[in-house]
């Protein structure tokens, strides 16, 4: 069949699929669920997700700070008014399942047969400012809780309906700040926080960046790619088959039913960048042969028949990089690796089937750069490959010390992480969340299941004595601001039955007195708090506190420290207890970080190595392709070490994706050398041919990957503009080992044994 048809019928058939695509793509939405960020399939998560289903999820709720008036109170009765008004507005909006405000926390008092729930503050009454004031001051759970402690400031904490997704959550926060406006409220005196605000915010930001960014890589790749060509179809070409690739692999991602997160939304940047690799060679080579006054269809062939197996290797590890992502047990990244791998493969795909076919049925090109013109790069090449050899020795030593000094610094890099890790400090919504650290209990959930042992129940006086001894070391010791559990509910029914006085919220020092409070709880068990904390046959209660977002770090450290005194200073044949919550799943992903990080760049290597010993059949070769890609890596650990900045979620995937991107032009490089050497004994001149060759396309493949990473430096989230930075950073030095210890390396260990690279590969033919 002749070449032009079968373009023909090419582009028709990945037309089709084209169509295909952009169906499922019109039906991907943005989602940002916390709990996608929990590691999946960890035991920790299946037992939180029971215990949630019992007690509820700890971080369904928003809190709402509102600041009094400059030089007024908390106390004062307009002030009070209109934060009343708020939370009965709260209360009766959808999705909300209770609201508890200074204005509606109530002292329970039991008389009779009844309980009266006696408010904390009368607005409406201000003589009774002065004494309502200091019964909320000595009443424990209410200060630093629903007020400051400086008392300018109140929240109102409202909890919603469990896993709230986007739309109702915009519309219930909208509401609320509309509400805000309506009283008169600034927009600095007020201050939201919660899982539902993070959610909001960051989904909103997606999609503003995902629009930026893809529109800085496409003004900045379609310049460079000008730069490079000077023709139109040079520019616009590769951008076809790229875009085209991004269409697909976002249409695959569809199809499976995964939506655009933090994660997934770098996968389009990602593939722009990372897919123009494999078209700049063909290119490049296509117009080297047109400039050697090549028929059409004659170049085309060469080009593929040259480009293939480099092309198709250097896919394979870059698909193996992200590939190896999914060893994470972090659905986000999991998913990122996966479709980004299938992606590449399909950039491959579509650069040996629609790039050719657009070639073919374009008429011949005229090159506008004159041949003669066309020797700059030559010139700039040739003068650096003299200048490397030449400086061999300088270029081993320097690059020897830079290691050992990046080495030394990577060891400082530590794995820590907070909730709104991924937001800048400046940020509004992250100021939001510290004034919440700063004048309240914090943000940084805690849970504590408690289970009494066998023939107990958690309202006996020894599990509950137990529970009073280790709230006692929360809050003296770990850190809690806020703490309530079983022992809550017996002091405060205590306190109720005794005329609502301070002095009596205590345990009860008998078995005969904890009997009859045991029978008032039922008066109390429609109070949401009660249903909270105790299950209702009393076989499992709940510790819940809050407190500042201390980083990982710390709080593996307090946990260590909380499970040693669980362990010598709380009777297990009485009560057992399992520290669980969102917030200990987040520190369980970073204990695994390390790991997950490991193993995907070991797999990353081995499989590296494996596919070159297969196709080489040469261990040199291993070593050669191995350390002017690994040295890059081991240089930016240094600089993460140096600059301190942390290993967490969104850096951990660094070093895997550069890696499999780096090495692509030593897989380049490597089987250029290859082809060059069939015609060519001397292995010198065959290097430095192959240098002059490929040194076009590994600099420009290799700027536009630079650039296209260096967007995301423009990110608010503090993870993407470090994925971009330290990506960047990556690639840099990476094209700089290449154009430096690859030609050198290559000539030291083959300067004897030149017959072992003109050894045939599989799949490769250089007749």
């Amino acid at each position: 069949m002749p070449l032009r048809k079968v373009s023909y019928l090419t582009l028709l058939t990945l037309a089709l699929i084209s169509v295909v695509s952009v169906y499922f793509v019109a039906q991907l939405r943005f989602n940002y669920n916390f709990n996608d960020f929990y590691p999946a399939g960890d035991p920790d998560l299946d037992y939180y997700q029971k215990y949630s289903a019992r007690f509820g999820n700890d971080n369904d709720y928003v809190l709402l700070g509102l600041e009094a008036p400059a030089g007024h109170t908390v106390f004062e009765a307009q002030f009070l008014t209109r934060v009343d008004s708020l939370t009965r507005f709260i209360q009766q909006r959808a999705h909300v399942a209770h609201v508890t405000s200074p204005t509606n926390a109530t002292n329970p008092v039991v008389e009779g047969f009844g309980v009266f729930n006696v408010p904390y503050l009368h607005p409406q009454e201000p003589a009774r400012r002065a004494p309502d004031s200091t019964l909320v001051y000595r009443t424990p759970g209410l200060v630093g809780n629903l007020l400051s402690r400086d008392a300018r400031a109140v929240t109102i904490l409202f909890q919603t309906s469990p896993n709230l997704s986007k739309p109702p959550g915009d519309s219930l926060l909208a509401a609320v700040r509309t509400e805000l406006d309506r009283q008169g409220f600034a927009p600095d005196a007020y201050h939201l926080a919660g899982k539902l605000v993070a959610q909001s915010v960051f989904v909103d930001r997606l999609q503003r960046e995902l629009v930026v960014f893809m529109s800085l890589s496409v003004l900045l790749v379609t310049g460079l790619l000008w730069f490079t060509f000077r023709t139109w179809w040079g520019v616009v070409l590769p951008l076809v088959v790229v875009l085209g690739a991004i269409l697909w692999g976002l249409g695959l991602m569809s199809a499976c039913g995964v939506s655009i997160d933090l994660m997934t939304a770098l996968l389009p940047i990602m593939l722009f960048v990372v897919g123009m690799s494999d078209t700049i060679h063909i290119i490049t080579r296509y117009s080297t042969e047109l400039g050697y006054g090549t028929a059409k269809k004659e170049a085309l062939l060469i080009t593929l028949k040259e480009s293939g197996f480099g092309s198709g290797l250097s896919a394979l590890t870059t698909s193996i990089g992200f590939f190896t992502l999914m060893t994470s047990t972090i659905r986000p990244i999991y998913n990122f690796g996966l479709f980004t791998g299938i992606a590449v493969l399909l950039t491959f795909a579509l650069s040996f089937t629609l790039l050719p076919a657009m070639l073919m049925l374009l008429r011949k090109p005229q090159l506008r750069i004159p041949r003669a013109e066309g020797h700059s790069w030559d010139g700039v090449l040739g003068r650096l490959f003299r200048t490397v050899l030449a400086h061999r020795r300088l270029v081993v030593g320097l690059s020897a010390l830079i290691l050992i000094g990046s080495v030394a610094s990577a060891s400082r890099i530590r794995i820590n992480s907070a909730l709104l890790d991924d937001l800048s400090k400046n940020d509004p919504v992250k100021l939001d969340f510290a004034f919440f650290e700063k004048n309240f209990a914090g943000v940084r959930p805690f849970e504590l299941a408690l289970k009494p042992a066998p023939g107990r129940s958690i309202y006996d006086l020894a599990v509950l004595r137990q529970t009073e001894q280790i709230e006692k070391y929360l809050q003296t010791t770990y850190g809690l601001n806020f703490v309530a559990s079983p022992v809550t509910l017996i002091k405060s029914v205590r306190k109720a039955l005794n005329g609502g006085l301070l002095e009596e919220y205590t345990l009860p020092a008998t078995e005969a007195e904890l009997a009859g409070l045991v029978r008032k709880v039922k008066l109390f068990r429609k109070k949401p708090e009660f249903r909270a904390l105790v299950l209702p046959d009393a076989s499992e209660g709940r510790l819940t506190g809050r407190m500042p977002d201390v980083g990982s770090i710390r709080a593996d450290a307090l946990n260590v420290d909380l499970r040693r005194f669980l362990r010598q200073r709380v009777d297990s044949t009485l009560v057992q207890t399992r520290l669980t919550g969102s917030a200990n799943l987040i520190d369980k992903n970073n204990e695994n970080l390390t790991l997950n990080m490991i193993t995907g760049m070991s797999i990353d290597i081995v499989m590296v190595t494996l596919i070159v010993l297969f196709l080489f059949r040469s261990l040199r070769m291993t070593v050669v392709v191995l350390i002017p890609n690994l040295v890059p890596i081991l240089i930016v650990a240094g600089v993460m070490g140096l600059a301190g900045v942390s290993m967490k979620v969104s850096t951990s995937i660094i070093f895997t994706i550069a890696f499999g991107i780096a090495v692509d032009d030593t897989i380049h490089f490597i089987s250029k050398l290859k082809l060059t050497l069939v015609h060519e004994r001397s292995l010198f001149k065959a290097v430095r041919k192959t240098y002059l060759m490929a040194g076009k396309a590994v600099i420009v493949t290799s700027l536009i990957l630079v650039g296209g990473f260096s967007t995301l430096i423009f990110s608010s989230f503090d993870g993407t503009f470090y994925v971009g930075l330290l990506i960047g950073l990556t690639l840099l030095f990476g094209v700089v080992a290449e154009l430096t210890l690859l030609p050198i390396l290559i000539l030291y260990f083959y300067k004897h044994k030149p017959k072992e690279i003109r050894q045939p590969v599989p799949l490769l033919t250089a007749d």
